[in-house]
């Protein structure tokens, strides 16, 4: 303990009551002790990795502590503070941290990877960053319902260096979020120093890029950090804007235990230890005679003895018993997938026009439902598919976006915590790499990691015969078919287009939603006006046959049906129409009918969908194959623009010759 009255920390209470300033208190001595207690577990191997926030415990407590309960906080490695602010049960979150069933993520991950729902507290993922735009859907929730509510978010001075830190940011300014971006500012990001990760003299200074208000506060005072987010969350809930807050503090271990700190000069080390939150504040509170050592040693025992009991509870629960079915069944949402039938009459519609229909009807339907993407407003997107929603449906729910597709997919997500659905409109789906982290590691995951649903729909208008090159034609379907949790749709007519759109927002999971370019307007028919759905993993037989069945979707089934019209030949032809998941019943049924299997997609041949088809056809069903399950698919190089080219590419061009081998094999 520091001598009293020689803090080199400077607090001035103002107007906090002494029940204030001691509960502040409370809240930074319990996350220490516990943190001890957790690195002599460590030391003992009875916990498998800590991030220490030893010395950096002022700003999750000051924060947390300023905010309202039912206001949404997002926390990083090092905000153990957050959750003992909240006063989250310590044996759920000792059980997480054991990787016990009755942890948070019933121990599908570690640490501070989750979220807790009931305490209004969402978890990170390893990619840093990645939270900040969840962060901004939760806002734009709160701004779209009036709720009045501040939105926090922290990340590391490493953390503003990624792609998504910019993106939010830009988001929240454009957008006025009332969202506040909290950087813990430690020094280091693992090992490499401010020096190395930005050239800015302070990080608050990127907030005038942005056009919002930024600050750097000492992230050690308990008090200037309390009163800061106190005064900001008041303003932002009445006024609507993002702020940026720089925490200046000190890592007084390493980045997790296992790293240590020998990079770290140890001059440093001297100089923060004299600046400790704790002892500083505990310092300032017998000064002024709001605490005595016999309170302090009451109330360190209580704490302890907490921790003790829930430790020991924790320790006598059993380890996980896996349990297949509920493995596999936690990584969706439970949803219905039921059909609701039409009632009314036709129109003629063409593709696009399906799609916009089926909008239309979802938007009127759910009115929690919002739509993002790049030009999808007054312009109504490139392809039209939004054209006139804003005069029917205002901004707040149809939102132009910035060219950020990350932080747009991170906001449906937000979005999704709040209980809201989303669709994003991807451009052109070749720009969903854009967003693969988003779409893969958290719309993907969050279900089976903590049970948050991620009711979020990304079009995706895709594919070639359209002359539009390598980076506006790709068939990149297969990329998400392989991710466990995400829905994969692709019709491949006007009818099953609006049918499984609107079943994708009837679905409570993540669809990535693919849209042919070449069919938008080349493809129409009479399909019904009113509201209806497609199930999802029911495949539509177009054409009856019996010598041999083509399996396919998209593209490829008018290319089917036209080659086995044109010569008349007794080929079925198998519309997946979900590729996520698949119809294996009917696939069973056509290759057990015909015995002969062609596989057809217009993605690239090596690691498309046709393998893995053909290799559960040759696993279950060999017996009834009578011939080689054939693929045929583009060749395996980007799709080129020249049209002569890209006729080459196109799987299209040796359909005639693989289905004339597999009929007279």
């Amino acid at each position: 303990m520091l001598e009293i009255g020689k803090s080199p920390i400077l607090y001035n209470r103002k107007k906090l009551t002494n029940d204030v300033l001691l509960d502040l208190y409370y809240h930074l001595l319990k996350p220490r002790l516990i943190e001890e207690k957790m690195l002599l577990l460590l030391r003992q191997g009875k916990v498998s990795k800590w991030f220490s926030a030893i010395g950096q415990e002022a700003i999750s407590v000051g924060c947390t502590r300023a905010l309202q309960e039912d206001e949404h906080i997002f926390t990083m490695h090092r905000n153990l503070g957050v959750f003992t602010s909240r006063n989250v049960d310590l044996e759920k979150l000792f059980a997480q941290w054991q990787g016990k069933k009755t942890g948070f993520t019933k121990g599908r991950d570690r640490s501070f990877h989750f979220g807790a729902p009931d305490y209004n507290i969402v978890g990170m993922i390893s990619h840093l960053g990645a939270q900040l735009s969840l962060a901004d859907g939760v806002a734009l929730a709160n701004k779209i319902r009036k709720e009045k509510k501040a939105t926090l978010v922290f990340t590391g001075e490493g953390g503003t260096s990624e792609g998504e830190f910019h993106e939010a940011l830009n988001i929240a300014a454009v957008w006025k979020l009332p969202v506040i971006f909290v950087v813990e500012n430690n020094g280091y990001g693992l090992s490499t120093p401010v020096n190395e990760q930005y050239a800015a003299t302070k990080i608050s200074d990127k907030a005038k890029g942005y056009g919002m208000k930024g600050m750097t506060i000492d992230g050690n005072n308990i008090l200037e950090v309390y009163k800061t987010i106190q005064k900001v969350a008041s303003s932002i809930r009445n006024k609507p804007e993002p702020y940026l807050i720089e925490c200046e503090t000190f890592r007084m271990r390493g980045h997790e235990e296992a790293s240590g700190t020998k990079y770290v000069p140890k001059e440093l080390f001297t100089l923060w230890e004299a600046k400790d939150p704790l002892s500083n504040f505990e310092n300032f509170l017998l000064e002024e005679k709001i605490l005595n050592l016999e309170s302090i040693d009451n109330l360190k025992s209580e704490i302890k003895e907490e921790i003790d009991v829930k430790l020991k509870n924790v320790y006598a629960q059993d380890q996980i018993e896996p349990v297949l079915e509920e493995e596999k069944s936690d990584v969706y949402a439970a949803f219905e997938n039921t059909e609701i039938k039409a009632n009314g009459t036709k129109s003629e519609m063409r593709f696009i026009d399906a799609v916009h229909n089926g909008l239309d009807l979802a938007m009127d339907k759910f009115d929690d439902l919002v739509l993002m993407g790049q030009d999808i407003a007054e312009y109504g997107g490139v392809f039209k598919a939004t054209d006139g929603f804003v005069e029917k449906y205002g901004k707040d729910r149809v939102r132009n976006t910035p060219i950020c597709e990350s932080a747009v997919i991170g906001a449906g997500l937000g979005l999704s915590i709040k209980n809201m659905k989303s669709m994003v409109e991807m451009q052109f789906a070749d720009f969903v790499t854009c967003g693969f982290n988003q779409i893969v590691n958290n719309l993907a995951k969050i279900h089976y990691r903590w049970a948050q649903n991620a009711d979020v729909v990304v079009r995706m208008p895709t594919g070639g015969s359209v002359a539009a090159g390598p980076f506006h034609s790709q068939s990149n379907e297969a990329w998400f078919t392989h991710v466990p949790g995400l829905r994969v749709v692709y019709p491949s007519n006007p009818h099953d287009a609006k049918g499984l759109l609107l079943q994708s927002f009837e679905d409570p999971n993540p669809v990535m939603f693919f849209e042919h370019k070449a069919l938008y307007r080349n493809l129409s028919d009479e399909i019904p006006e009113d509201y209806y759905t497609v199930p999802f993993g029911q495949a539509n037989l177009v054409r009856e046959g019996g010598d041999a069945v083509i399996i396919t979707y998209g593209l490829g089934v008018h290319w089917a049906k036209q080659l086995c019209e044109e010569q008349d030949l007794d080929v079925a032809i198998l519309d997946l129409r979900t590729l996520n998941p698949l119809d294996y019943n009917s696939i069973e049924e056509q290759v057990k009918k015909s015995n002969k299997v062609l596989v057809l997609h217009e993605d690239n041949l090596f690691g498309g969908l046709a393998g893995e088809i053909a290799a559960y056809i040759s696993e279950h069903l060999f017996e009834h194959l009578d011939a080689p399950v054939i693929r045929c698919a583009s060749l395996d190089t980007p799709i080129p623009f020249a049209k002569t080219l890209e006729n080459q590419y196109l799987a299209n061009k040796r359909l005639e010759e693989k289905l004339t081998h597999l009929l007279r094999y």
